[in-house]
């Protein structure tokens, strides 16, 4: 028996890169989980890779608040409640302090901040006693990439928020707590290098790294499979950094 049988998921995001290896992990614990995102293409693929009868796919985009309705009218439907949100779904791509536009803050902050917001609200009801959240932020909160300014500030407010959420609902033994991964190999960050040669880029990135390499989707899907159950019983609050040591060394 897996360390999430019986357990209900939902995971923004969840049709590519650490999102999917997170929805592959926590199926594979025991968890039927419903994820979204916003190319249903993708999303349809994604269920065939975790199995139909372990995943339910909800299109939608988080930074639309009548799309998240309807992939908690969907969990509601189910019956059992939810144990596990991984808000996961984020925005990303580099623009200097001078190059920012609206376009580019709005859409980072849509979707990373009120998004996210947003996708735990409107989770409270549905949530089990005891349940996990799992809020994903990023190395990149810390380190002063240039250009990444905005996204950067995003994902600040996501570790905030992780503080104030494990505080406000401790008292439903609801566990709040975040993830902050480094460079990892997925079709986000392809998009964010550009199109062609990424391999230098890449490189770039990997010699960043004390471990000397870019890390995987399923390092990542590790850690959150172990903040969504028992084993990370006592912890509340945390910010687990997944990143080879970039930011620690």
């Amino acid at each position: 028996m897996g360390q999430l049988e019986g357990k209900t998921a939902v995971i923004t995001g969840g049709s590519t890169g650490i999102g999917l290896a997170t929805a592959i992990r926590l199926a594979a614990e025991g968890a039927h989980v419903f994820i979204t995102g916003r190319r249903k293409t993708e999303l349809d693929a994604a269920v065939e890779t975790i199995g139909s009868t372990r995943a339910t796919a909800v299109a939608g985009d988080i930074s639309d608040l009548t799309d998240l309705d309807r992939l908690y009218d969907a969990v509601r439907a189910r019956g059992r409640g939810l144990d596990v949100v991984f808000a996961n779904a984020a925005a990303a791509s580099f623009a200097t302090l001078e190059q920012t536009t609206e376009e580019h803050f709005d859409r980072t902050f849509g979707v990373n901040v009120r998004g996210t917001l947003f996708t735990v609200q409107k989770a409270l009801p549905l949530l089990n006693d005891g349940a996990s959240v799992i809020l994903n932020s990023s190395v990149r909160a810390d380190d002063g990439v240039a250009a990444f300014g905005a996204y950067a500030a995003s994902k600040a407010a996501i570790r905030s928020f992780a503080r104030t959420w494990a505080n406000e609902l401790k008292a439903r033994n609801i566990r709040v707590n975040a993830i902050s991964p480094g460079t990892i190999e997925t079709p986000g960050l392809d998009a964010v290098v550009g199109t062609g040669d990424t391999s230098v880029t890449k490189s770039h990135f990997a010699a960043g790294v004390p471990l000397g390499r870019i890390g995987r989707a399923d390092e990542v899907a590790n850690i959150v499979a172990f903040l969504a159950s028992e084993q990370s019983s006592f912890i509340l609050g945390a910010n687990l950094y997944i990143d080879g040591g970039e930011n620690q060394i």
